[in-house]
């Protein structure tokens, strides 16, 4: 064990300290994508482009303004407005240099610059070339072209970078209009960091020791609660109103646009003054870039009035332990087991009865049925010694905020339970293409012919459902993937329902 991880296992409680395996592998969080960054990322669409002198790109924006109207002409923000002929895509750069008087304008030090007028359906062709052409610096030689254009804002500076030399020159301002915020991807991925390794080494543990019990599959699950120092107590809110949509807190960030940079290329040429910038909107009802939400702007205040001690009053706190228990009392009877003791669904319910165990209710001692289909009571001395602590914030919402690491993506069901219960984080490890529900990617038609169960792979396939991010549902948690090549895999059949 490292240095660094000694010390943080030092912070732990005495429980998790107990429990913890000596020996804890590290590995790596990968945040997961969404289905829209998945699928929408690339929707190209049309739009026209100029090229002007220096001089006049003002008059150009100004008539492309009056014919398409304010919210269309800003519906392309994430592209530069003006490009200097040398910066154009290499493609482009070929095809226009042997247009009209393209050559002077490629040639040396060029005072002309490219302008996207704006997308191709919101402006007439024709109309476009009549205001165009009372310029008296181009009205001889009107340049008008259509080209393809991404639609949507970039999610990083890679696919910024890609697209400006595939497309048009793109900017990236670091948000995410089909995700969660990259701030705070980063920042809570900066704290989870710290310890992530060893809830999924003790999640990895109780799985095994389960699977040897014959209890169940070699799944395990651990629910954590983190308390950060000068943060509001999320678990102590009220659980959002159903059916009020995305449960995020959001603020607008205020932060100037940078997709017109006209005035700023013109000014650099000392042409050109007092060009208006573009403020930022979103087509198609996407979020636009101004708008993305960032929580940490509603945090900063609370957490710089305890930031000197912040590093040493952050705690960890084991909530539920819970691993799969599909064949307890099952006796290896059908094909899938119990649904109802998957290990996710095991935690959540431990969860659930230390909130009624801290409300002192009467405990009820009838039996409901010979096969108690819930196998929510622990089964395992590690299950039980969390499940006799109490829960660290009685009084909120489930499981709201909270943290689930789990050896396995989670399947369908159990993905929406946890939703269901406002778990704030999940960390998984393997993926399960067929039967998980968390992930979006699409699934591929060869998952499972490794294990020689379909024929070589003749099932499968369809798309990923993302649950860990979608907009439409009422609530939204982060996700990640940890991997690591120093532990165990826990090999399970790919049509099994984590």
């Amino acid at each position: 064990m490292s240095d660094s991880m000694k010390e943080v296992v030092e912070t732990l409680d005495p429980v998790s300290r107990h429990l913890i395996p000596p020996d804890i592998a590290l590995g790596t969080l990968v945040p997961l994508k969404t289905i829209l960054e998945l699928r929408d990322n690339l929707c190209l669409g049309l739009a026209y482009v100029t090229r002007a002198p220096n001089k006049v790109t003002n008059d150009v924006v100004n008539i492309a303004r009056a014919l398409a109207g304010d919210d269309a002409a800003k519906n392309l923000p994430h592209l530069r407005r003006c490009v200097k002929p040398a910066d154009i895509p290499p493609h482009l750069k070929t095809q226009f240099m042997n247009e009209g008087n393209g050559r002077q304008v490629h040639l040396g030090k060029s005072n002309w610059l490219y302008i996207v007028l704006g997308p191709e359906n919101e402006m007439s062709y024709d109309e476009l070339v009549k205001g165009l052409s009372t310029i008296d610096d181009i009205r001889d030689d009107i340049f008008v072209r259509t080209i393809p254009v991404p639609l949507l804002a970039p999610t990083s500076q890679v696919q910024a970078n890609m697209w400006s030399q595939q497309f048009w020159q793109t900017v990236y301002r670091k948000n995410n209009p089909l995700g969660p915020h990259p701030s705070t991807i980063s920042r809570t991925e900066a704290v989870m960091s710290r310890d992530a390794s060893i809830w999924m080494n003790l999640a990895h543990q109780v799985a095994k020791k389960s699977q040897r019990a014959g209890y169940g599959e070699p799944i395990g699950a651990v629910i954590v609660k983190r308390t950060i120092p000068g943060k509001i107590d999320s678990g102590k809110q009220p659980a959002p109103k159903e059916g009020t949509g995305e449960s995020e807190v959001s603020n607008g960030e205020g932060t100037g646009p940078e997709g017109d940079n006209c005035n700023s290329q013109a000014r650099a040429a000392g042409e050109v003054k007092g060009t208006t910038r573009d403020a930022t909107g979103g087509p198609n009802g996407v979020i636009s870039d101004a708008k993305q939400s960032d929580v940490s702007s509603l945090e900063a205040p609370a957490q710089d009035s305890t930031k000197p001690d912040s590093e040493a009053q952050e705690t960890t706190e084991i909530v539920a332990i819970a691993a799969d228990a599909r064949w307890h009392q099952m006796e290896r009877t059908g094909l899938t087991g119990n649904p109802m003791a998957h290990a996710a669904l095991r935690a959540i319910s431990m969860v659930a009865q230390k909130l009624v165990r801290a409300e002192d209710r009467p405990k009820s001692t009838q039996k409901v049925m010979d096969f108690e289909a819930f196998q929510d009571k622990p089964l395992l001395s590690d299950e039980q010694l969390v499940f006799d602590g109490d829960h660290p914030c009685p009084d909120g919402y489930l499981c709201h905020e909270l943290e689930l690491y789990m050896t396995h993506e989670p399947c369908t069901m159990c993905a929406m339970a946890i939703l269901h219960s406002r778990m704030g984080r999940i960390v998984f490890r393997h993926r399960m293409p067929l039967t998980g529900g968390m992930s979006s990617e699409d699934r591929g038609y060869d998952a499972c012919a490794a294990s020689g169960t379909c024929g070589g792979g003749s099932c499968g396939g369809g798309q990923g459902l993302g649950l860990h991010w979608r907009k439409e549902l009422n609530w939204t948690l982060l996700g990640w993937e940890w991997e690591s090549d120093s532990i165990e895999k826990l090999t399970v059949d790919p049509h099994l329902h984590a």
